[in-house]
This record gives structure tokens, sequence and C-alpha cells, in this order.
């Protein structure tokens, strides 16, 4: 079952202008799949291959002369001394879309594209699906839990594996492998010990030395796999919005999983009707809806403009997203019912706020009746049409 992308679109139209199309993203996301369904005329060559690995590594121009329509180069940062080559080529030809990277360790692949291909690829990230593209098959009429625990990793849905099992090959691949080639680890078992810590924190400000001293790792070693985490799409850090930008990069972000259904493993759930009375219910809820917002830009090939913001009282608003019309406001909520406590950091936001700017107020729960409340959108959450949700025809003036 081919799921159609929402980033689709946007690989066509800049493949028209760029001669490199670079397509990153999480392992098992899609991103072979996508390109060679996109691209079906080029050739498809897996760097992952050994022999195919060697002939690209010990004699790079041959190797490339071999493919003189350009081809799809799957997880070419096991390659980097071909980059050089390829820009060669490109400025030669001047062919837009000759070639398509792909790969799924982000800093690898990035850092060598940034230091060769500046100004002549187009980067992109093909997240796990999103429920806006799972809204067109079978599965959409999931539960909320079935949801969360099963995840958004199209194999999942593909293949109809049982998240148990995929999650399971999924970690040991990620751990055994993919984080040997990126940093040297002796101990997997204390790296596996840190990956559950950073899952049971999902949704609280991130305080690596209390994270360390957990795992018994230093603060830099923390510091070191939590950057691991993130170049490969498993930890995603929000941070906080101030107006001073300085204060942005310098104050603690809260934690989230690209992914829920591998927080829900390596919480050692298993089964998703556990998630009807756990403790980690709504920060699990609120984990979906803020990835759900990062996937939106994404597919649009844009940088989630997205924070959160916490004043010195505890005061706290999910999710804070800047847009050139003002600012929309989303709160997440893990309740079927409205309550008016829904409204009530909003509403104080709204009073700071003094009219500096338009905004679009947002509650997101788990409901299922949409409503409209003073000047707030209450919205269930099967319903999160983003590009809807964050049009510009919804801000407001506020006093």
């Amino acid at each position: 079952m081919m799921i159609q992308r929402d980033i689709a679109s946007k690989i066509l139209e800049l493949a028209q202008k760029f001669p490199v199309i670079t397509l990153t993203g999480p392992r098992q996301s899609g991103k072979t799949t996508l390109l060679r369904h996109l691209f079906p005329e080029k050739r498809y060559i897996s760097l992952e291959d050994l022999d195919t690995r060697e002939y690209a590594t010990t004699d790079p121009r041959a190797f490339l002369d071999s493919l003189p329509d350009g081809a799809i180069l799957d997880e070419i940062q096991r390659v980097p001394g071909l980059f050089s080559y390829l820009q060669g080529i490109v400025d030669k030809h001047g062919i837009a879309g000759e070639f398509i990277l792909s790969g799924s360790q982000n800093f690898l692949l990035l850092e060598s594209v940034s230091q060769t291909l500046a100004g002549r690829a187009a980067v992109l990230k093909l997240l796990p699906l999103s429920n806006k593209e799972l809204a067109t098959t079978p599965f959409f009429e999931q539960s909320l839990e079935e949801r969360i625990y099963g995840g958004f990793y199209p194999r999942i849905y593909d293949k109809q594996i049982l998240p148990a099992d995929f999650y399971t090959a999924y970690t040991q691949t990620y751990v055994e492998r993919d984080i040997r080639q990126m940093k040297n680890i002796h101990d997997l078992s204390l790296f596996t010990r840190f990956l559950k810590l950073c899952a049971a924190r999902i949704g609280q400000l991130l305080n690596l030395s209390s994270l360390a001293n957990d795992c018994g790792i230093s603060h830099f070693t923390a510091q070191s796999w939590l950057s691991l985490l993130q170049t490969g799409f498993v930890v995603y850090l929000l941070q906080p919005h101030y107006v001073n930008f300085t204060k942005r990069l310098t104050k603690m972000p809260k934690l989230y999983f690209y992914d829920t259904g591998l927080a829900c493993h390596l919480l050692n759930l298993t089964e998703s009707s556990q998630l009807q009375s756990h403790y980690m219910r709504g920060s699990l809820f609120e984990n979906l809806m803020i990835i759900e917002i990062v996937k939106h830009y994404a597919n649009l090939g844009l940088e989630a403009p997205v924070f959160f913001w916490r004043d010195k009282t505890g005061n706290e608003i999910d999710c804070l997203i800047e847009a050139p019309q003002g600012m929309h406001l989303i709160e997440m909520k893990s309740a079927q019912t409205y309550h008016s406590d829904f409204a009530k950091n909003i509403n104080y936001y709204v009073k700071l706020n003094a009219g500096k700017y338009k905004l679009n107020l947002v509650t997101i729960y788990t409901g299922n009746v949409k409503q409209k409340r003073a000047n707030m959108q209450l919205i269930p959450w099967q319903q999160t049409d983003f590009s809807s949700l964050l049009h510009p025809d919804k801000f407001i003036e506020t006093i």
C-alpha cells in the first residue's frame, strides 16, 4: 500500500530548480519508497551495499561516470568523498534534478552537503507519517491510544507489523548499528538506558545534569549522546520563546520524541489499552501534536518556527508559533470534554500581549466536537489539519 506523502509535491517542484535534491530523515521513514516512486526513470543505488560502497570509495570518478543520467544515491553519507566529485559534475552539466541524495544520518549528510554542494542542493526532511497522511488509509479510524502506541512509521501500516515487533527491531538496529557508525560507544546497554530515561522525560524541561546523574554518566557524555539522538531524528528539542533571541539559545528546551510509538516501546508499554490510565498519557498526547506541527512545516520544506512559552511563575503555553501576521497559541489537553481551565494560560498570555500581536488561539483536545469558545477554537485531535488551522485568516485582534 503506497501512502501519499504530503512532501511529494515540494520534492518535484524543487527538482525542477536545483541540480541536487537531498532528502534526509529517520531510518524507515519512507525515503527510498518515496524517491523511487517520484523518480522511476532514475537508477537507484544504495551505498549500504558493501560492493557498491567499495567501488564508490576507491574509484569515485568511474562510479559517477557510470551514471550519465544521474541517479538516486541512498545513504550517500557512507561515502563522503563522492560529494566533491558530484559538485564538478552538476556544475558542468547544469541539469535540474540530476542527482537525488538521501540519508538517515542528518549531521553527516548535511555537513557534506553544506561543504561541497551549497547553493546546488535543495534539502528536505521526510519524517514519519502524519495524521493527515494516515487519513487517506483504512487506519484513520484508530483510537487515540492506538495511534500513539502504534506510532507513524510507514512499514507498520504497509506490512501490518505489530508495533512491539517493529520497535524491538528498530531499536536494536539503531543502537547496535547506526549509533556505532556515528560514535564509538562501548556500553550499549548504558546507552539504551539513556534512551529510556529520555522517554520518561517527554514534555519536561531538559535538565541534562539530572539526566546524566540518573543514567550514571558525565554531563559531557549526556550532552554528546543527546546530540546523537537529535542527529538520528529520535528526539526533538522544543526551544522556549523569548523576544531576546540569545535567551532562546541559552534557556532549557523541552524534550519530545519524533515518534510516539518508539517512546511507548521505550516506556515498556505492551499494548495500546495501557495508555487509557498511564501517567504519561498527557505528555504523549502533547508529544503527538507538537510533532504533527513539526511534520506540517517539514512537508512544506520549512523549519518549524515552533516554541513553548513559560514565565517565572509557571504560566505556560504548550506551543507558540511565529508567523508574519502574528502568533499562533496552541494548547494540548488530554481530556474529552471542555473545561474553563483550558483557556486559563491562553487568556493570561492575551492580557500580557496587550495588542502587540494578532493572535490565533487554539486548544486541541481528545474530544470529538469542534467548538468555538469566545476567541478560541476547540479542535478534536483527529481534525487537526494544520494547513487550515494555521491559516492567516485565523488571526484576531487582541486588546
